[in-house]
């Protein structure tokens, strides 16, 4: 038996997580595929010695963390969201916080590099989509709504 995804616009938070979560899925998937196809820093050039003191002998394994976390947990989100699944608030802070947490392993291990500024833009990027999780989460509880945890705007049809 299938559930039929329910009809009308999204509300803002909604599409404010698919937005931000689509960016980041694409840049993770990206990411993660050139380490595992370039190990070595063949694709992106990454020097080895970055690695030195961590479990990696290459760039294999962060790649494959990186593609199979980062860009599939948000791609997932996203698509949960579109479809107006009631996870979807608890979605987004999980891959709020999921960004934020590989990063601050990252630079544990290979340290904090602002050439380029990838580091510091997806910090941001894992804060905002964290808030705007959260924020979806305290809309959803305000006034005990039934219109699928806020993934419709006030008045949209229920689930």
């Amino acid at each position: 038996m299938s559930v039929a995804t329910p009809t009308g616009p999204l509300a803002r938070p909604a599409k404010t997580a698919i937005a931000l979560e689509l960016f980041l899925a694409l840049g993770a998937l990206g990411g993660g595929a050139a380490l595992m196809l370039g190990p070595h820093g063949q694709i992106i050039p990454l020097p080895l010695s970055s690695l030195a003191g961590s479990p990696f002998a290459d760039y294999f394994v962060p790649g494959l963390v990186l593609f199979l976390v980062i860009g599939g947990g948000p791609l997932a989100a996203a698509v949960l969201t579109w479809r107006r699944h009631r996870l979807a608030p608890f979605l987004t802070c999980a891959v709020g916080g999921a960004l934020l947490v590989w990063l601050a392993v990252e630079i544990a291990i290979v340290g904090y590099s602002n050439q380029p500024p990838l580091q510091a833009l997806y910090l941001a990027l894992g804060t905002v989509i964290l808030l705007v999780g959260l924020g979806w989460l305290k809309q959803t509880k305000r006034g005990g709504r039934r219109d699928g945890q806020g993934l419709l705007p006030m008045g949209g049809t229920p689930l």
